[in-house]
């Protein structure tokens, strides 16, 4: 176990140290952190629009039973709240609040992307992340133009006069919001990043246009980044350019078909699963909060999951997802009126693994609380209850420590991948819906669960049997570290 210990402290170590402090990577997690204020009032504002939708229904059948309401709902005399004062309103103003957060959410994090970038190297962020929104915007397909491909001339007379009559000259041009969603997140990590970087670079190398000392900070400094941003945006146009000629193809489409589905074909296996899981609680081990090391790819490959989950979600309700999941409409290929649902997201492991902070530590604090006889695991233990009540796992890991402790190594790997193991297996099997709403970390075990789930109550059992598991690891590990009090 030394041996081991040692050879991952001398080649393991010094890498993952590197990656937590790539600039690059940083800005990366930090633009999905950026995020969230967004990220949750969209996900809210799903929640309110279901809740009114679903609510009602669910209370019907729970009244008049499942035949009574199916017919009432076939014959339009469903009981909603969705056409009653008050709800009606909301459900309406909701509608409007997802469609500024959760259906743009590809142009939100490009602007985030561009500003943490722009950080990270030291220069303008306010024109960093502009420049990124650019290099987004200037590649997204022309659906009028897709549309209207290869029609004759008097077809495109006949749109552009049918144009005209809804009061505009003629058709110019229409952006495909559809590409603003998650699926954008490919597409402005690649290119928001080629953007920014000579943005950067030129910056840096001081390729400016200098101003007075008079005249304001403020007008100075945008002064400053137009030479940069010029080159930046037409060096990413160009690229747009040339590839839609050369191919026939959108980069933006390109992009997704042949680096983003791939990435995330291969995420929804078990063996990926595990293997991030793994290597979350290893750099824990060595003191490296592993989340953050791993966050570009937790959040970055799974992240855009739990945001295609909720907008299926917020189209079908709880009901629909299960219908989904039921039927095997699990990706693109089986896809049922184009929505399907993704098994796993990045919320899942909050919820089934994480409990308490990552490995489940809650479990280790109530069994040291149970069993262990050691005061100073005590102590600590009393200490980290409330704090891993809301997942902060640091007290115990620092204070233990976990940290470097190889009596709890085995626990620390172990104990989080089985309980990813039973919660994906649960499911794939269909015994519990998918994640489809993103929950706040802090939210505590079972409650963040059934949350997630858009309140299916087979989450908690799921959790139980997860956090069950989780504890019958970690106690007779307590349980040793009994022995060694003397040796302490």
């Amino acid at each position: 176990m030394n041996a081991l210990q040692q050879w991952m402290e001398k080649y393991l170590v010094p890498v993952a140290a590197k990656i937590g402090s790539q600039k690059h990577l940083v800005a990366l997690r930090d633009s999905f952190v950026g995020m969230l204020p967004a990220t949750m009032v969209g996900a809210m504002a799903t929640l309110v629009s279901v809740l009114i939708g679903t609510v009602p229904s669910a209370v019907q059948q729970l009244v008049e039973g499942p035949t009574k309401a199916a017919a009432a709902a076939a014959a339009g005399n469903a009981w909603t709240l969705a056409k009653t004062p008050v709800f009606e309103q909301l459900a309406g103003i909701s509608g409007l609040v997802s469609q500024g957060t959760l259906t743009i959410i590809g142009l939100i994090f490009a602007f985030s992307w561009g500003y943490n970038l722009s950080r990270a190297y030291k220069v303008n962020e306010l024109a960093g992340g502009i420049v990124s929104v650019a290099a987004l915007i200037a590649g997204l397909p022309n659906i009028l133009g897709v549309a209207t491909a290869g029609l004759s001339e008097k077809a495109m007379t006949t749109v552009n006069n049918n144009i005209a009559a809804q009061g505009i000259a003629t058709w110019k041009m229409a952006l495909s919001v559809g590409q603003l969603d998650a699926g954008a997140y490919f597409a402005v990590m690649i290119m928001g990043a080629v953007a920014v970087i000579i943005y950067a670079k030129l910056m840096l190398a001081d390729i400016t246009i200098k101003m007075p000392d008079s005249v304001p900070p403020a007008v100075s400094k945008a002064f400053l980044a137009i030479i940069p941003t010029i080159v930046s945006v037409y060096v990413v146009a160009v690229i747009y350019y040339f590839i839609k000629v050369w191919t026939g193809n959108d980069l933006i489409y390109l992009i997704g078909k042949y680096i983003a589905e791939p990435f995330q074909a291969l995420s929804q296996s078990l063996v990926s699963v595990l293997i991030v899981t793994f290597f979350v609680s290893l750099f824990w081990f060595f003191g490296i909060h592993g989340t953050n090391v791993l966050g570009p790819v937790l959040d970055g490959i799974w992240g855009p999951f739990g945001l295609s989950n909720l907008a299926v979600y917020n189209k079908v309700g709880l009901a629909g997802i299960k219908d989904l999941a039921a039927k095997g409409a699990t990706d693109k290929v089986h896809a049922i009126d184009g929505n399907y649902v993704t098994l796993w997201v990045r919320g899942s492991w909050d919820a089934y693994a994480w409990f308490g902070g990552t490995a489940g530590t809650i479990t280790l604090i109530i069994a040291i609380l149970m069993f262990s006889k050691r005061q100073d695991y005590k102590t600590v233990a009393k200490l980290s209850v409330g704090p891993g009540i809301f997942n902060i796992n640091e007290p115990v890991m620092f204070g233990m420590p976990l940290v470097l402790n190889s009596l709890f190594f085995i626990p620390l790997l172990l104990a989080p991948m089985v309980s990813v193991t039973i919660a994906y297996l649960a499911t794939a099997a269909n015994l519990v819906s998918p994640v489809v709403l993103p929950v706040p970390w802090v939210t505590p075990p079972f409650l963040n669960a059934f949350m997630a789930t858009g309140f299916d109550w087979r989450a908690v059992i799921v959790t139980m049997v997860t956090f069950a598991a989780s504890f019958a690891i970690w106690f007779p590990f307590v349980i040793a570290s009994n022995s060694m009090e003397e040796e302490v």
